[in-house]
Parts: C-alpha cells; structure tokens; sequence
C-alpha cells in the first residue's frame, strides 16, 4: 500500500483541541486520525480507520485461531428480548430507546448477550451441538452521562463481543480459559502491557469474571497489585474482616454531649479534649461514619440506604455504585431528610438503623465493623455522641458492603502483601455468565441421556476503539504519536526533503520500491518546508521514518526509529532490502 500526503485526506494541527484532555486524544485529533461529530461520537479519518482495521484484523485473527466463528447482529434491537432478561430496566438511563413508525420500542444494543442466546436457541437443541463460541465485531451505544476523554468513553463505540455456549460447568471452564489465552496473545500482538485483574460481573451477572487492563496514570479505572500476584479492580477488592472480639468488659454505651461536632474531625479533636483516653488519642479510626444514600432501582423505586464506614476511611462512590447495581446512587437531600426524620443530619447513628428496626432503612456496614468492635459514632440527636458502642451488642447491621477507600499499603485478601493502587484503561473484560440469560430466555438442549439441561455461557469482550486509544495513550510523546508496527497504518514515513527533482525522483523510486517489497509506505510528497514534513512525520507516528534529503548526493538517506529516536544513515541503493529486514524482522 502506497499513501501519499499530497492525496491523502488529512489535516494535522498544531494546536490541541480545546475539548480533548488526554495526551492521546489530543494527538489522535492534532494528527487528524479522528474527528468529533457530537459529544461522545467521532468520525474515523483514513490514518484512523487504518489503525482501527489493524487491530480488528488482530483481534479476529485469534477469535478464529482458537474456534470462534464470526456472525454479525442489527445494531438496532427489539425490546422484547431485554425486557425478558430484565435489562431493558436495569440499564436505566445508559440505554438509547426509540420507536418505530408503528410505535413500537426498540433499542440501540450496549451489548448483545440476548441475541447470541436467542440465535443459538433458535438454531441448536443438542449436546452434540456443543460446545460453541461465536463472536461479532460491532458497533455498541450506551448513553453516557458524561462522555469524556475521546474514543475511551464515547457513546458510540466499536467493540468485539463474543459468547461461549456449553454444557455444564467444566465446559463453560475450558471455554473461558481458552478465550482468556486469546486475549493474552491478542494484547500481545497489539503492543499493549497489561494486566489481568478479578472484577465485579456488574450489570452482566455472572459469576467469575476479569478484566484486562492497560496500566497508565492517565487510565481511568482504579486496580491494586500485591508483590504476591494478587490484582483486582478496586471495586472488586474483598476486606479482610477481622475476627469477632470480645466484649463482656466493654463499658455500657454512653451518650455524651459533643457540641460543635458535625465531623469527624471535629469530633476527634473534641473527644482528645474533653474525654481523653487513658491508654492513647482519639483517633478517626475509632469513629464510625455513616453515609446517607437515596437508591433509585430500575422501576423508579426509591429506597435511603445507610453504609457505616471507620471514620478514618471515605466511602468510595465507584466501589459503591458496583456493589447496589442495577441500581442507582444519588445523594440524600434535603427533602428527603424531611421524609425521614429519625435521620439526624451530621449525627446518624446506628441505633435505629436497620430493616427491623421502627425506621425500616437498611444498614450496611464495611466489614471491618465486625462482631466485637467498639466505636463512638452519632447519638440521633444533634450535638451527641454515643460512646462505646459494640457491633453485635448495641446495633446489628443489615449485612456488609464493600464502600470503603482501598488504600496504597492495605493487606492483600489472600496474604500476598501490602496493596498498591495503580490506574489503567479497561481494555478487555471477560465473564462466566452461567446460566442467567439461557434460564431468562429458555436455551436448553438434551444431554446425553435424553434430558432437558439449561446451557451455561460465558461472555467475552474487547474494546476495539479503546484499544486504538489505550495504545496512542500509552504511546504518545511530547512529539506526537508512536504507533507499534503491527496496528500503524503504515510500516515507513517517507519525507521528500528538498525540491530538487533528482530528490523528488529518488523518494518516488524508493517509495514503489518499497510498495512492491511487501511494505507499507507513506511518503510525504506535498510542496512543504522540511521543517513541517518532519514535524508531521513525528505526530503521525509511523514506526520507521526514511529522509531522503541533501545526503543523496553522497548516495546516502537518513532511516529514524520513532520509537527510540535512534538515527542513523543507509546506502540509498541498499535501502530497499535494509528497510524490509528491520521493517519485517
């Protein structure tokens, strides 16, 4: 394939776009790869959509090398499918709805797990059908609140979604960990790091279920990683609970005045003061903190819930979202204090908290407030504080939550050290869904013995628009872009740098040359200043760039590697040959 940026349908820009905060966006829009249509939708520029068939073509290579076949669904749906598995509710507002011209409802899919299931149904009734992945690469809608950062969160968006169909559960087993291996080796081949972290399931259900991502400050999902190996999404990281304590010495509860005190701050600072302790300080540690939620399920019901977190620690919004899905958070306000008035505002305690207690409002508490614990926390009444306050004793919460901040130094759940929080891009994602769509939409097929069984799946997906983004995130510069050989949407940049005619001859020479070795080439044959030529050449990010210039004269031509920055020069007559060995390897 031979380009030319004479021809080529592309305007780089000096500026950064006012709307794009990544590095990688930026330079995504400057080096004119991608164009915004609306908020959260983009068009793909000839370099763009190159890149984006790369990375299809390499993700499609391994789905097929490990027997998956490829099928292809509408983009729009039916409602009848989603409203039979529940989701047309639970995705809530995240959902694109529209009605044709008869009235009907219909859906832009987010995702397609229902029809997979309803074609292998419609298709398959045997054991001996199974096992089966099938997969699709499509285009998904989800209406974002806040679309942000370009292609990463966008509400149009490309994505490779596949779907394993089994038997039983060892089945469902050997299919996830061969889509698990796919992935692997598809990374891989795209030229991203990453790693493997456990996940929360979330709207998709399911039992196991993982993540792949991309690790960079600029990601926006948040992971920890022990030295022992252990990694997760820090929604899906479990607490250690501490071992139930005793506590027949423990004081009786005692209700003291705290004036002045509707923080924990301020009530630490109070208690040093006022009620020291004998054995050390006060600390936020040993207060609890109770946070007021309004839940909005997806009929509209709206349900207060409260969490109790050690004051030392804050409720993590994301980590709480994951755990009340397929509902929704939003803040408690003032009315509806006003319609729970047993809610005393900045004192909340747990003593008239509960399902059955007179309030009726649930009480979740982080698992470090185990059986035993003791704390001093809101009496219910402006102004005071309950002190010694046993978990088990004096209040029994509802259950336990995972909402709490999960910080840099806590235990690992399974022993492996201390947590380091690092951020990535989500890149892949991969689920064991079991049974919950084939039971909600009847897939069953005879066993071997004759009998009725439910399928179980497994669901398996890659961002194929993320992965162009977490690529150019990860390997952007203060130059421009830098794109790994295998998804660049050429293997050589060709700079015409002069405009003396034996030097426009030799680039057009050694740009067929190349076409016709098996290479990709891009030359730069536009009537510009070399200083622009090799600007762009670095923001298009081309692995190899070739200068042909004023050291022709000597027979010479200057070959860069983007990448590293290392130059060098060639025999001009040898560089056909030169240029395929370290394009090709």
């Amino acid at each position: 394939m031979l380009l030319r940026m004479s021809t080529l349908f592309v305007r780089t820009l000096r500026d950064d776009p006012a709307d794009a905060e990544l590095a990688g966006h930026k330079a995504l829009v400057r080096a004119g790869y991608i164009r915004r249509a609306g908020s959260g939708l983009y068009s793909w520029l000839p370099l763009g959509h190159l890149v984006y068939r790369n990375v299809e073509a390499i993700i499609r290579e391994e789905m097929d090398a490990m027997g998956a076949q490829q099928v292809h669904f509408p983009a729009l749906l039916p409602k009848g499918p989603y409203e039979a598995s529940g989701r047309w509710e639970e995705y809530g507002d995240t959902l694109f709805r529209l009605q044709d011209r008869r009235g009907e409802d219909h859906l832009l899919a987010p995702t397609h797990e229902e029809m997979f299931t309803l074609l292998v149904k419609d298709l398959y009734s045997s054991y001996k059908d199974l096992p089966l992945s099938i997969y699709q690469i499509q285009i998904k809608y989800r209406d974002e609140a806040r679309p942000r950062a370009g292609l990463l969160r966008a509400r149009e968006f490309a994505m490779k979604d596949s779907y394993s169909f089994d038997v039983d559960d060892a089945g469902l087993e050997a299919s996830y960990q061969r889509h698990r291996d796919a992935y692997i080796a598809t990374f891989q081949r795209l030229g991203l790091d990453f790693v493997i972290v456990s996940a929360m399931s979330g709207a998709m259900g399911g039992s196991g279920s993982e993540e792949f991502l991309c690790p960079t400050p600029s990601g926006e999902d948040t992971f920890v990683r022990s030295p022992g190996g252990y990694a997760a999404n820090v929604e899906a990281v479990r607490t250690p609970a501490p071992d139930p304590l005793p506590y027949d010495d423990v004081p009786a509860a005692h209700v003291e005045d705290t004036p002045g005190t509707p923080t924990i701050d301020t009530l630490v600072d109070f208690a040093n003061r006022q009620l020291p302790r004998d054995d050390r300080p006060w600390s936020a540690a040993d207060t609890l903190k109770n946070l007021i939620v309004m839940l909005v399920h997806p009929d509209g019901t709206r349900e207060p819930l409260v969490v109790g977190v050690p004051g030392d620690r804050d409720v993590d919004e994301k980590r709480l979202a994951a755990q009340v899905e397929p509902a929704r958070v939003e803040p408690f306000t003032d009315t509806d204090f006003d319609a729970y008035p047993v809610l005393a505002r900045g004192y909340v305690g747990p003593q008239v908290l509960g399902a059955d207690t007179d309030s009726g409002i649930r009480y979740l508490v982080d698992p470090r407030v185990a059986e035993g614990t003791r704390w001093v926390t809101g009496a219910n009444q402006p102004d005071k504080h309950v002190f010694d306050l046993v978990c088990g004793r004096d209040f029994q919460p509802d259950g336990t939550i995972e909402a709490a901040e999960v910080r840099d130094g806590d235990p690992a759940p399974d022993g492996s050290g201390p947590l380091e929080i690092a951020r990535g891009i989500e890149i892949g994602h991969i689920f064991q869904l079991g049974r919950k769509y084939a039971e909600a939409l009847g897939l069953k097929v005879l066993d071997e013995h004759g009998k009725l069984v439910t399928v179980t799946m497994g669901s398996y997906g890659i961002g194929v628009s993320r992965a162009v983004a977490a690529i150019a995130e990860t390997t952007v510069d203060e130059l421009g872009l830098s794109w790994p050989r295998h998804v660049a949407p050429a293997d050589v940049h060709l700079v015409v740098a002069g405009r003396d005619e034996s030097i426009v001859s030799a680039g057009d020479t050694l740009a067929a040359d190349l076409d016709r070795a098996g290479l990709s080439v891009l030359i730069d044959d536009r009537d510009e200043r070399p200083g622009v030529k090799f600007a762009d050449a670095e923001l298009l990010g081309m692995p190899t760039i070739v200068v042909v210039g004023k050291k022709l004269t000597d027979g010479v031509i200057e070959v860069r590697d983007r990448a590293s920055g290392d130059r060098d020069e060639i025999a001009y007559e040898a560089a056909v040959e030169e240029l395929v060995r370290r394009c090709r390897g």
